[in-house]
């Protein structure tokens, strides 16, 4: 679907689930691929399967909403892949709660990790892109959430509904230095909707929200962020790519 030879690409929240697929198909289609996760472990490993399939491939350990961690993210792409040219904030986590029941420190975890975390990781992709002058993609994570709402999650809701919004800004402001700015909403089994399909009083509700009543694997939605990562993609910017089954449309 894409040649991304010679690019190199940052994905956050890459130990496992969409982050891996997307780490795993970029480095396919020959991009140099630096892995981010609070999961040393997870991280590392991934990392390490990939560099054993000889593919080039960075992990790095840390917290996406630390100045630091996102730093070193592009320090390794640029220092052992070549110039960032792909940067994805994927990395996330859920705290959900009733709203009368939820504490702001749940709130203030979400909006970090998804929102300051998103942030982050645009404003340091948009600084070495810039640099470098040749343009980039940068591609966020939203869901359905964000877009129209949900029960039980105002935080992780009210963090899409950022990512969405940074997303168009971001769009309109980098479009002058080449550089395009698109969101992926996806529906997938991950550990992050482990929760919901494995819990029967909402298995049975969220399939009857999205009309091809099934989630999709990682790997199904890996394909939309190469997509929007390679040259296919030149022209579409500001956008918010609905991989759901539908489940946004019958909303």
């Amino acid at each position: 679907m894409a040649d991304l030879s010679g690019k190199a690409a940052v994905v956050t929240g890459a130990a496992q689930g969409i982050g891996r697929a997307v780490a795993e198909a970029f480095a396919a289609a020959g991009a140099g691929v630096v892995l981010v996760d609070v999961d040393e472990a997870g991280v590392t490993a991934a990392a390490a399967a990939l560099a054993d399939a000889g593919y080039p491939a960075v992990g790095v350990a840390g917290d996406v909403g630390d100045e630091q961690t996102i730093a070193r993210a592009a320090d390794s792409a640029r220092g052992a892949l070549g110039e960032l040219a792909i940067w994805v904030n994927n990395a996330g986590v859920s705290r959900p709660a009733m709203l009368h029941k939820m504490g702001v420190d749940q709130f203030d975890l979400v909006l970090r990790v998804h929102a300051r975390g998103t942030f982050l990781g645009t404003r340091e992709a948009a600084r070495r892109m810039r640099e470098a002058g040749s343009g980039g993609s940068i591609i966020n994570v939203t869901s359905s959430a964000g877009l129209a709402g949900t029960i039980g999650q105002i935080n992780y809701a009210a963090a899409k509904g950022a990512i969405t919004a940074m997303t168009k800004s971001a769009a309109k402001e980098l479009g002058r230095y080449g550089i395009r700015v698109n969101a992926v909403s996806p529906a997938a089994a991950t550990q992050m909707t482990e929760t919901i399909r494995s819990d029967e009083r909402f298995a049975e509700q969220y399939l009857e929200r999205i009309p091809l009543h099934r989630w999709a694997e990682p790997d199904e939605i890996a394909g939309a962020f190469l997509y929007l990562a390679g040259p296919a993609a030149d022209y579409v910017t500001g956008q918010v790519l609905c991989i759901d089954g539908g489940s946004y449309m019958a909303s």
